[in-house]
């Protein structure tokens, strides 16, 4: 049995979905979607989004919309009821922006019979020393979580796969014009050293434990013709907890549909 996972930032749905998103996303037969981005509330979204058919199955929608109209936002699809829902990370100003959502899928799939998706935001910094401060306070935040979550996966063998964008390209591969960005936020050093001890604490970049050496991104600046020239950033994925990436057959990244200024990141669990 095969279980697909795709994450997507939508950069606004309702716009996403003018170009085609869920169309397309009825043809990728998913299990699990996460979007980030909704910059809608609850009563703004389309049936499709809450109830998406795909043959005879039915993709159900859990949200955290942002309290601030047109911002942020995220969402799981799946074609299972989840068990449990949690929303936020524990901090009153990013859980006003809506930037976490759990979902637990117990007793649903046999290989992993507690199974937790995270749709999951983290600020960007780039737009002042103000913002980028917050995020570095993010950051804190979802150290605590990561830790509490990995305890889960170590003493109760919950396994996890936190989809989203994370606002950060790890590593001089994941991004184009690396020598350019040292100083800038999502490649920063501070930023760059946090993930980094979030790998090494044994959460896996999933795409890179079975595409080590590929010049991959997922987002592209709408400025100079960048997504033409493929001058981008590696910033959204899925990090998942160790047997459940162990279990992964493909992954890729969706480069001929334009939804967002994020391409689509699709990966096949076994």
């Amino acid at each position: 049995m095969v279980t697909r996972v795709i994450t997507l930032n939508v950069n606004g749905l309702r716009a996403a979905e003018k170009k085609g998103l869920m169309s397309w996303l009825s043809s990728q037969n998913p299990d699990f979607v996460c979007f980030q981005e909704l910059k809608a509330q609850f009563r703004d979204l389309s049936n499709q989004h809450l109830n998406l058919k795909i043959g005879s199955n039915e993709l159900k929608s859990i949200l955290h919309c942002s309290k601030k109209p047109g911002y942020s936002g995220v969402s799981i699809l799946s074609k299972f009821q989840p068990t449990n829902v949690f929303t936020g990370i524990g901090d009153e100003q990013f859980d006003f922006e809506g930037r976490v959502i759990r979902g637990d899928y117990d007793n649903l799939l046999t290989e992993f019979p507690k199974l937790s998706i995270i749709s999951l935001y983290l600020p960007s910094g780039s737009s002042s020393e103000i913002r980028q401060n917050a995020k570095f306070r993010f950051l804190d935040c979802l150290e605590g979580a990561l830790k509490k979550w990995m305890k889960e996966n170590l003493k109760f063998k919950r396994e996890f796969i936190l989809c989203g964008d994370w606002n950060i390209a790890h590593k001089e591969i994941d991004l184009k014009n690396w020598r350019n960005n040292k100083k800038n936020s999502g490649f920063l050093p501070e930023e760059r050293f946090w993930i980094s001890k979030v790998f090494e604490a044994g959460w896996i970049d999933v795409f890179r434990s079975i595409e080590p050496n590929t010049e991959q991104y997922t987002w592209w600046s709408q400025r100079g013709r960048a997504r033409e020239k493929n001058v981008g950033w590696r910033i959204d994925y899925q990090v998942s907890t160790p047997k459940i990436a162990s279990k992964v057959i493909s992954a890729r990244v969706e480069m001929k549909e334009k939804f967002s200024d994020h391409a689509p990141l699709i990966i096949d669990y076994g």
